[in-house]
Order: structure tokens, then C-alpha cells, then sequence
């Protein structure tokens, strides 16, 4: 991991960053910051583990929060995109995702975890499934959020 987020430093360089985490609590930056020297390009991250910080702080949707629930590409996308602007980073990283126990209401189950990015080209969100049990679940989504940033650059 320790790799991983120092070639993600390199790649930002002249950039920063910004995160918007909830199934990983944080984890996305505590391995960026782990490394030394990412405070030049890492603003920070909002921790929205629950619907109520994903609308109020992030601005999501209420009609997406409803129609897709916080696990899906609407969502993420919109963390990412909230993300962004209310820290004033050149590119955002967004997760929400199930880590388990359980599965969700819309029938998504544990494992699945939609990744956002959003940088001045606009905002996408992808779908992945990992598997293993809540903190493998959570360790694959830190590492697939930065190898994406790392590809989106």
C-alpha cells in the first residue's frame, strides 16, 4: 500500500486531492498520509458514512439517496463531486460501499462498492465486487479508489 500511495503522490504533483469516504471511514487517507510529504497535495476527506452527511454536507440528492440508495453510481459520483468543491481539490475520490454483514435494500450485495471520481473533466462512477470479509472488503476498496485516481491522471 505504502507503493501504491507514494506513486500517487508523485502522479499528483502540481495537483491535489480530495476524498469522500463511507464504507472505508477514512482509510483512503490515512494510507495517503501515512506517506511522507502528502500534505502537498492531500486537502483532507469528509467521512459521510451515513445518508443524512451524504445530502447535507456533500450535497446528494435526496431523489437519488431514495431511488438508488447510497450504494450506486448516482451517489458516488455526487461525494465526489461535493467532495471536490467543498474542498477545493483538483481531483476527487469518492466510496460507498457494503463491507457487511449485510446486504442492502436494493439487493446489492456485501462486496459491492461503487467508486466516484470527479476532476475538471466532469464525474464518473464505477461498479466493483470484492470479496473476503469487512475489513478485506474495506482493504480492496482503499486500493482500487487510489489505483483509480492514479489512472485518472
Amino acid at each position: 500500500m505504502m507503493k501504491l500511495c507514494s506513486d500517487l503522490l508523485k502522479a499528483l504533483e502540481g495537483k491535489t486531492l480530495a476524498t469522500a469516504e463511507s464504507l472505508t471511514g477514512g482509510g483512503i487517507g490515512a494510507a495517503i498520509t501515512a506517506v511522507a510529504g502528502a500534505s502537498r497535495v492531500f486537502k483532507g476527506g469528509i467521512i459521510s458514512y451515513t445518508d443524512e452527511v451524504k445530502r447535507e454536507v456533500l450535497g446528494v440528492s435526496q431523489a437519488d439517496l431514495s431511488a438508488f440508495g447510497a450504494v450506486s453510481d448516482p451517489v458516488a459520483q455526487a461525494m465526489a463531486v461535493g467532495a471536490r468543491r467543498l474542498l477545493q481539490a483538483d481531483i476527487a475520490v469518492s466510496v460507498t460501499g457494503l463491507a457487511g454483514p449485510d446486504g442492502d435494500a436494493f439487493g446489492h450485495p456485501v462486496g459491492t462498492v461503487f467508486i466516484g471520481i470527479a476532476d475538471e473533466n466532469g464525474a464518473a462512477a464505477g461498479e466493483y465486487h470484492f470479496s473476503g470479509n469487512r475489513e478485506s472488503v474495506r482493504a480492496q476498496t482503499v486500493a482500487a479508489a487510489i489505483e483509480l485516481v492514479l489512472n485518472r491522471l
